[in-house]
């Protein structure tokens, strides 16, 4: 996980429409950029789904919205629309910024051991700089948590 007060590492990324997003281009607004294992999963469900429920609270405290997982363009549409989502999630294949922003890992299931994704979320400040880095995430209420946050 990257530590606060550090620049967040730029990115290009395509949406689940296929449009292309950079870091770059939120300059001036806050991010919750946030980081999750797969399409469609229960536990990502509930946090695209929380996401999705109080974007217009979040976009009124001045802020945006990006998931990020390593599912191609395609899932992310399939999981936008059979979950009506309103936010914008972000395609990674090639794990360049889930590497980027430290995020896979070794993980544990069960006892068996594999790398993936570890849900994290990153608040961003309008100047780039991660304000906030999160790697123990409750999936079902991490949208309400960085809505009052935001709302400090």
């Amino acid at each position: 996980m990257l530590e606060t007060g550090t620049t967040a590492p730029d990115f290009t990324l395509p949406d689940q429409n296929g449009k292309n997003h950079s870091l770059k281009e939120y300059r001036g607004k806050k991010v919750i950029l946030y980081f999750y294992p797969k399409d469609n999963t229960p536990g990502c469900t509930k946090q695209a789904c929380g996401y999705s429920a109080l974007l217009p609270q979040i976009e009124e405290k001045g802020a945006i919205v990006l998931g990020v997982s390593k599912d191609s363009v395609v899932s992310h549409k399939r999981f936008e629309e059979k979950q009506n989502l309103s936010i914008t999630i972000l395609s990674d294949p090639e794990r360049k910024v889930i590497e980027a922003y430290d995020v896979w890992k070794e993980k544990k299931n069960y006892g068996k051991v594999s790398m993936g994704v570890v849900r994290t979320t990153y608040l961003i400040d309008e100047n780039g700089i991660i304000i906030m880095a999160n790697d123990k995430v409750k999936a079902a209420d991490d949208s309400e948590k960085l809505l009052e946050i935001l709302s400090q």
